[in-house]
């Protein structure tokens, strides 16, 4: 609840004049992409039985019906969180309905952990509300073709409407539970921490503070969003804003609501059956079968026999909340249904990581597409994905992501193969009080952390005395689990019982250092033990690479920090069974997918290959590519119309008919405001991608991707990626070797000189700061000192030295014959290092011609003016017949003629009443370069 403080009449004024701006920007216009359509938004609060549901509707106007979508937020969070994913659904062409669950948000009424009987009948009566709409597509009277999906509380809202309501057609339930009394109490062992973050974030929506709370968010909220809010999406305050019209204005107040009274005990808008049920576990440290038996009749397992709808489930491989293996269950279960289900396994979850959100937002509107719009053209992505972590970004630092696939779900336990492993009987205590605990999962801590695990790092202790621990000896070839491993122990416990928590350790060949994959643990209650109880372990499902000459280490633990031991002193013996082994499942139906690796280090090698199949394709058709033109062969670049649009846009272009010409010994600058094309003209000059119309000649070949005559062509464009282990030196030899081009004429000593990073070359790349980076990358451009040189932005990250040191380079490089085309927005860095400048906006050609020409052209004036001029007045200026813009700077209004003569235009000014102080010549590269562009600047 945000609490409203009255402000002076002046400053409530202003408040509103920017709302006018914010609100016309995203709410009720369209948005700054011309092809997008605008988002009309209406915000109302339904009246249901109890409560009233704070919702918006999302559509791009039009008469046509369309499929609806319901989405449905993360605990804690309201339906501002799912702001973004709504507009794009919109887009999309959905009709799409978002709503506050009851007690979170502007939304009244108590928590229920979507009971059928209040949640569930909400839900529905949603569904009811946008069979009334006549934009929504209808399957029958009373019945809209609809579609839910939501992350966790949401994504159990979706699995549940589709169990209790038949009108729901398709579901996209992300990182959520199937069964929440195994979540919560896995195998009965609390799980304390969790249980106790999640009840907490309930009684914070009481008094409205989630926003503000230290504890992580449970569902996964990026830092400093509202808890349960999506990677991306939008914040609450963004969110309130924009509801106009009358119907508007009599569904909702825009007052804040007042919150329900708080339950006795601090459990806040939880019902009072959730409350007493939760401070009794907590009391008693396990769970009873009263507690069970409530939150297994709140899940959409007590459903899943008529869940019969087609089903993408998202699950997060860094969540220690709702586990892989939740989301094995919901897909065994609605798969064995009948239903189409796809299975995507994602690097973050609950305990943050990266949550893909713009990959996973995007397949969900294809699911939709082909199960609600019937389009059966639409790829719906593969049957079973996994994330992986596929090296660091050498850039930035960032875990970098590649996906593994398979045409079919393997679930847990797929091409197990057995590991040995050794260990002698161990005896080992459960000290009183569970303290001090091991350590694994730590909410809102571990995703970063069980990401990196793939890396060799990880976060985990058990302490000496408190588990037992058994190896495998050092594996002869790498192992990937995607599964759950399994082994049968036997144990024995004084007392009679036993609490333990397994684990899987990846431990290096020094026999030290070792990580726990994704922080994962299995607790295990294993009951009647005096005398010993042969016991089956299912440990955590995880996607782990080992690597050969590693161990794996399996440890059972008395305590972990995230659960509740017994509080009573006891000891534990533990030992492996006579022939038993570890049963790693290794999925091998699962392929990866190539690394995403430097463009170089994949595109060379596969050069042949591209100009094979090129080859075929043409022999097929009975095509040939254009032949050399010899009169262009000294010209080392011509583009006559080119053209290329955005993908999946007929009539919306990056680039449109463009056409220029680059002659040896230039330094061509490249300059254009951002979306004026720039970066797609340089990707379609490297073959990267292909234009839709015209051609590029380069030394008068025709680019195609592959094509021979890029060997005479070194680019840096968009950042170049190294291996950080190997040393700068290491990783120019590297590439040089992968081009397959003789070491005389890489000319590294002469590249290295250019770089200037002296005796950090022999230090590893991970050490380096960003402008080290970038002068290596440039360096590894110029290897083989080819003939043109492409660089984009080459002055990132580099201090003025070196900034003047690069204009240098570049003015010498071009001074031996060669050629250098250069993209910058440091227009004075451009002016003084460039000869030439090709000026782009919109994707089109502005002017092209040498610097001098550019700046120093007559039609271009500077008016000075005693006072600053209104915009109005500098519209009214523009508007004048001959003048081609008009454009205020710091130091005046810079005017483009067009027709018009400088003493023309001073008559005109003289007329409106302009305060001249003087007119004049202006040779300055940013003001010409503003005056060309007008208002696109």
């Amino acid at each position: 609840m945000q609490i409203r403080l009255p402000r002076p009449r002046g400053r409530w004024l202003a408040g509103v004049a920017a709302f006018a701006v914010l609100g016309g920007a995203g709410t009720w216009t369209a948005v700054a992409d011309d092809s997008a359509p605008a988002v009309h938004r209406e915000d109302r609060v339904q009246e249901m039985p109890g409560a009233k549901i704070d919702t918006s509707y999302f559509t791009t106007g039009g008469k046509d019906r369309r499929p609806a979508v319901l989405l449905g937020h993360g605990f804690g969070g309201s339906k501002d969180d799912v702001r973004a994913q709504a507009e794009k659904l919109a887009r999309d062409g959905y009709a799409v309905l978002t709503w506050s669950a009851r007690g979170f948000g502007e939304s009244t009424g108590r928590i229920g952990l979507n009971d059928p009987d209040v949640e569930g009948k909400d839900v529905s009566r949603l569904m009811d509300w946008l069979a009334k709409r006549p934009e929504v597509q209808l399957d029958a009277d009373g019945d809209p073709r609809v579609g839910v999906t939501g992350v966790s509380y949401g994504g159990a809202a979706a699995l549940l409407a589709a169990g209790h309501d038949k009108r729901v057609d398709a579901i996209a339930p992300q990182i959520t539970y199937w069964n929440l009394a195994d979540a919560l109490f896995p195998d009965d062992v609390f799980k304390k921490l969790w249980a106790g973050i999640f009840f907490s974030t309930g009684s914070m929506a009481a008094t409205g503070s989630p926003d503000s709370a230290d504890a992580p968010a449970p569902d996964g909220a990026p830092d400093g969003a509202p808890d349960g809010a999506p990677d991306g999406g939008s914040g609450g305050a963004a969110g309130s804003a924009g509801s106009s019209t009358a119907e508007d204005a009599a569904g909702a107040t825009g007052a804040p609501r007042a919150p329900g009274p708080a339950n006795p005990g601090g459990c806040g808008r939880f019902e009072p059956a959730l409350c007493a049920m939760y401070e009794r576990v907590a009391v008693a440290g396990k769970p009873d079968a009263a507690a069970r038996t409530l939150l297994e009749s709140r899940s959409p397992s007590a459903v899943g026999d008529r869940i019969k709808v087609p089903a993408l489930i998202v699950q997060g491989q860094s969540d220690s909340l709702f586990t892989l293996a939740q989301s094995d269950a919901m897909a065994r279960k609605i798969s064995a249904n009948g239903a189409p289900v796809s299975v995507e396994w994602i690097a973050g979850g609950h305990d943050r990581g990266d949550r893909e959100t713009d990959r996973v937002e995007g397949r969900i509107s294809s699911w939709f597409d082909r199960y609600l719009k019937q389009d059966k053209g639409v790829a719906t992505g593969p049957a079973f994905r996994v994330s992986r972590t596929g090296g660091v970004d050498s850039t930035d630092g960032q875990a970098l992501l590649r996906g593994a696939t398979g045409d079919r779900y393997t679930g847990l336990h797929s091409g197990a193969r057995q590991v040995a492993l050794t260990g002698r009987k161990q005896t080992f205590h459960n000290p009183a009080g569970a303290n001090p605990p091991a350590i694994s999962a730590v909410p809102g801590l571990g995703g970063g952390v069980s990401q990196l695990s793939s890396l060799g790092l990880g976060l985990s202790l058990d302490f000496p005395g408190q588990y037992a621990r058994f190896d495998s000896r050092p594996l002869q070839q790498s192992v990937r689990i995607t599964g759950s491993p399994t082994v049968r122990v036997k144990v024995t416990a004084e007392n009679g019982d036993a609490v333990l928590f397994a684990k899987v350790y990846d431990v290096a060949p020094d026999g030290r250092r070792q990580v726990l994959p994704a922080q994962l643990v299995a607790p295990v209650r294993v009951e009647g033990a005096e005398q010993g109880k042969e016991v089956q372990l299912t440990l955590p499902a995880v996607d782990h690479e080992v690597d050969s000459g590693h161990r794996l280490r399996l440890v059972l633990s008395a305590t972990d920090l995230g659960y509740a031991s017994p509080a009573d002193p006891g000891s534990y013996t533990v030992e492996l069974l006579d022939g038993a082994a570890l049963a790693v499942p290794t999925a091998p139906a699962v392929q990866t997918q190539a690394a995403g690796l430097p463009w170089w280090v994949w595109g060379l090698p596969a050069a042949g290959a591209l100009v094979a199949a090129g080859l075929l394709i043409t022999a097929r058709r009975r095509v040939v590519a254009p032949p050399p033109d010899a009169d262009l062969a000294e010209v080392p670049l011509e583009i006559t119309g080119l053209t290329k649009k955005y993908a999946k846009s007929a009539d919306r272009y990056a680039v449109r008919e463009l056409s220029f010409r680059v002659e040896k010994g230039q330094v061509l600058g490249l300059l254009g405001p951002n979306g004026a094309g720039k970066t797609t003209t340089l990707r379609m000059l490297m073959g990267l991608i292909r234009p839709d119309d015209g051609e590029i000649r380069v030394f008068g070949h025709a680019i195609r991707p592959g094509a021979p005559v890029l060997s005479r062509v070194g680019a840096f464009v968009e950042g170049a990626g190294f291996l950080p282990h190997l040393s700068g030196r290491e990783n120019l030899e590297l590439y040089w070797r992968a081009t397959g081009r003789p070491p005389g004429d890489a000319h590294i000593e002469e590249a290295l000189e250019i770089a200037g990073l002296g005796d950090a070359l022999a230090r590893a790349v991970r050490t380096y700061s960003q402008g080290m980076r970038q002068r290596l990358a440039i360096a590894q451009a110029m290897l083989g000192m080819p003939d043109l040189l492409i660089l984009d932005e080459p002055t990132n990250g580099l201090d003025p030295p070196q900034i003047r040191e690069m204009r240098d380079v570049m003015i010498r490089y071009a001074a031996a014959g060669r050629t250098v085309i250069v993209s910058s927005h440091l227009l004075s860095e451009v002016e003084q290092s460039c000869t030439h400048l090709v000026v782009m906006d919109r994707g089109r050609l502005v002017q092209a011609g040498p610097v001098a020409e550019i700046t120093g052209e007559s039609d271009t004036l500077l008016v000075t003016t005693a006072v600053e001029l209104p915009d109005p007045m500098v519209e009214k200026i523009a508007a004048l017949p001959g003048i081609g813009s008009a454009v205020r700077t710091d130091d005046g209004l810079l005017v483009r003629l067009d027709g018009a003569t400088a003493t023309a235009m001073i008559s005109e000014l003289v007329r409106l009443d302009v305060p001249l102080t003087g007119v004049g010549p202006h040779r300055r590269l940013e003001d010409a370069f503003l005056t060309l562009i007008g208002g696109s600047a």
